[in-house]
């Protein structure tokens, strides 16, 4: 397996993974920053490759897929690294809009309140150690999931807008 070849999508993934903790940025994260670095990706691939032609569709589907999963890994690592080091997070601010729009929901009592204690038990674990291991396993599951998604479209999406413009055909 030649790693050189992956190494577009890591580049790429780094660099998204790192703007999941950016406070602004991260809101943009899965549906603008993966498919542009999914992008970002091919581009490095086809320079590196002193591609002239064609991008192979498979490929920039791989590469986006990878970069989104690597994107995943870095800014799931980021953000339990910065919510260990700061014992603070998103959670802990929202956590009463949370427990308002959980209460609305049209379900049972005990399940709301149930959902409420849990929650409650990450924002105090959070605050008390930085680490909730219920709050990482979904970060992890939830970006794994995401990203992937978000990476695989940017590369399709990627290699057709790179296709069409180095065979001239306006878009």
């Amino acid at each position: 397996m030649n790693l050189k070849k992956y190494l577009p999508a890591l580049v790429a993934g780094f660099s998204a993974g790192v703007l999941h903790v950016v406070p602004i940025v991260k809101s943009l994260t899965c549906c603008l920053i993966i498919p542009i670095a999914a992008f970002f990706a091919i581009t490095l691939a086809a320079k590196s490759e002193n591609l002239t032609g064609n991008f192979n569709i498979k490929r920039g589907a791989l590469l986006g897929f990878l970069t989104g999963l690597f994107a995943a890994f870095f800014g799931s690592f980021f953000d339990i690294f910065v919510t260990f080091l700061t014992r603070n997070n998103d959670i802990l601010e929202a956590i009463n809009e949370l427990n308002v729009m959980v209460d609305n929901f049209p379900v049972a009592q005990e399940i709301k309140n149930e959902v409420i204690n849990l929650m409650q038990e990450v924002a105090e674990s959070i605050r008390e150690k930085g680490f909730s291991a219920l709050y990482t396993i979904s970060v992890i599951f939830n970006n794994l999931i995401v990203d992937s998604i978000f990476g695989l479209i940017g590369g399709l999406v990627g290699t057709k807008y790179y296709n069409s413009k180095n065979s001239g055909i306006k878009l």
